[in-house]
């Protein structure tokens, strides 16, 4: 495994270093970054959305510096995909650091609601409004759009609101979101979350398994590295799974 590691981290980071790559740091993902950077103090809380199969190589880099903070919240998102144990772990992990965070499953509307009621009284703990602004923020197809548009729609119906629901482009190709979108998800106070697009690091890491990982669930188109690398990748990992493990003894 790990000389295929090697080989999908080697060309993750020659598309991040060839200039005017159209599948790394683009000039769109650029100007996105620069535009998030100036809004991210403005709003009320920022809402960090993470893979939770990939929690830390899909940390948002934009965010690094941002340390533990009422106005953060770290999502650990597609939580139905992940191991739901280690999903566990990993919220302890951040509860420990001071972080907060929630595992969250998009398409799930009850889980949806328990967020809302999260925000919510985290809300307000932070300040009296008549507006409030939540901003997602993370890299490319970790399910920003999927959980903004179920956040307007469960938000919309629990606040009993008439009228035309929005939606954000959902997609299973990475950087179709290409500009900053508002719904409405809660009122009394009136909340509304800002769905962006999703921002990649100037410079891939350095990291080899990060930048497998990150080829794997989706983050990079699978022409980047080419898909039967990715299937072999993938293929690998059930390979030496305990699950696979138990299902080989049967």
């Amino acid at each position: 495994m790990d000389c295929l590691v090697q080989k999908i981290g080697k060309a993750v980071k020659d598309v991040a270093k060839a200039r005017g790559s159209e599948w790394w740091y683009t000039p769109r993902m650029a100007a996105a970054s620069r535009a998030l950077a100036e809004r991210i103090p403005l709003v009320d809380v920022v809402l960090e959305v993470r893979d939770a199969r990939i929690p830390l190589s899909s940390e948002c880099s934009l965010l690094r510096n941002f340390g533990p903070s009422l106005r953060r919240i770290v999502l650990l998102n597609k939580a139905d995909l992940a191991n739901r144990s280690r999903t566990e772990e990993w919220l302890k992990f951040y509860q420990e650091q001071k972080i907060m965070a929630f595992g969250v499953n998009s398409h799930n509307h009850k889980n949806i609601k328990k967020l809302l009621n999260f925000l919510q009284a985290r809300i307000r703990v932070l300040k009296q409004k008549d507006v409030i602004t939540v901003m997602l923020v993370g890299i490319t197809n970790v399910g920003k759009s999927a959980l903004a548009n179920s956040l307007h729609q469960v938000g919309r119906i629990s606040a009993a609101e008439k009228g035309k629901l929005k939606h954000s482009v959902v997609s299973s190709q990475p950087g179709e979101t290409r500009s900053i979108k508002s719904l409405k998800i809660a009122s009394r106070p009136n909340v509304y979350v800002l769905d962006t697009p999703g921002i990649l690091p100037p410079n891939a890491s350095d990291d080899d398994e990060i930048c497998s990982k990150l080829a794997l669930t989706g983050a990079l188109k699978d022409s980047v590295v080419g898909e039967l690398e990715v299937a072999r990748y993938l293929l690998s990992i059930v390979n030496t799974s305990d699950e696979y493990q138990k299902w080989a003894k049967l």
